[in-house]
């Protein structure tokens, strides 16, 4: 079984870390809000057809290993995750919207991500080598 995924007219595996915190990283993703953000990160993401590897939502932070299709950007699922589980939070969650410092924004703007995959040195290597493999053949 290959490690690729198969899409029409390629074969990918693109996983990325995104990272993303809280408007002003406060410390409120426990219980029920922790709970709540993880099931809608999940919703949202298996209707993007993208597979979460891990996940580990802290007091402050969200931390998110994915699986994401070539053919969909990591800005369109990073703001699309980030959005859709912020509308759910401040309706299960009213009394989020009444703090005055909240407003309508749940998380902070931006986010950190890094691609994940295969060390740099050994696809370097690949590449250089690559026609010496296939002379061998």
């Amino acid at each position: 079984m290959s490690r690729f995924n198969r899409l029409s007219h390629a074969i990918w595996h693109c996983q990325y870390h995104i990272v993303w915190v809280p408007k002003y990283r406060f410390k409120i993703l426990e219980g029920v809000i922790k709970d709540e953000v993880e099931n809608s990160i999940k919703l949202e993401a298996s209707k993007l057809r993208c597979k979460i590897i891990e996940m580990n939502v802290q007091l402050d932070h969200v931390h998110l290993l994915i699986m994401i299709p070539p053919k969909i950007s990591i800005s369109d699922v990073a703001g699309i995750l980030k959005g859709k589980s912020a509308i759910r939070m401040f309706i299960k969650f009213p009394n989020l919207r009444q703090k005055p410092y909240w407003g309508n924004h749940f998380w902070a703007r931006g986010y950190c991500v890094d691609t994940v995959g295969v060390d740099l040195e050994m696809i370097k290597k690949y590449i250089k080598y690559q026609d010496k493999k296939e002379l061998n053949k």
